[in-house]
């Protein structure tokens, strides 16, 4: 099963009693502040779930060439780590 933005949104409403709309409003505005965050360089952490956060990643003098030209020395990356509560969970 995968559980999309759609379903997402019917769930959380059933759940809360909110309207779907409210709650799709929610969520877009929730993904937009993670989003700005993470562009920032900063770091997200939910308790007890996980944490997100960028990395800059040195690829050293030596880093490659893409085919217009060459590949950027430095790169950022999103990491995500499960919490330990949701990895004993997961086992």
């Amino acid at each position: 099963m995968t559980l999309n933005k759609n379903k997402m949104i019917r769930e959380i409403g059933r759940r809360t009693r909110l309207k779907n709309r409210d709650v799709q409003l929610m969520l877009e505005t929730l993904i937009d502040v993670w989003t700005e965050e993470l562009v920032a360089g900063g770091k997200i952490e939910l308790e007890n779930f996980l944490v997100l956060e960028t990395q800059i990643i040195d690829r050293g003098e030596n880093a490659g060439t893409l085919k217009g030209g060459n590949a950027p020395r430095y790169v950022r990356r999103v990491s995500l780590r499960v919490s330990k509560q949701l990895r004993g969970l997961l086992k």
